[in-house]
């Protein structure tokens, strides 16, 4: 599974982590994703995503009604 937002498409950056006498070696950022349930009343179900904070807050501004057919339309799986 990967660590990836389904609404915003966030996921990992790499980069180095630079110490203090300027060593470097690779790292990465995460994301902040969590698995959410959220009530689909158009389909009066269910459904289950992996989102980020953003993506949290998109779906709070948006609605989960757009959010979702938004997704559809980019072909992605819900």
């Amino acid at each position: 599974m990967s660590i990836r937002c389904q609404v915003t498409g966030k996921k990992p950056g790499y980069g180095n982590q630079v110490s203090h006498s300027h060593h470097r070696t690779r790292r990465r950022w995460l994301p902040n994703v969590q698995r959410k349930r959220y009530w689909l009343p158009s389909e009066g179900r269910w459904i289950r995503l992996r989102v980020s904070a953003k993506g949290m807050k998109t779906i709070e501004k948006q609605s989960i009604e757009a959010v979702v057919a938004a997704m559809r339309a980019r072909g992605e799986r819900v």
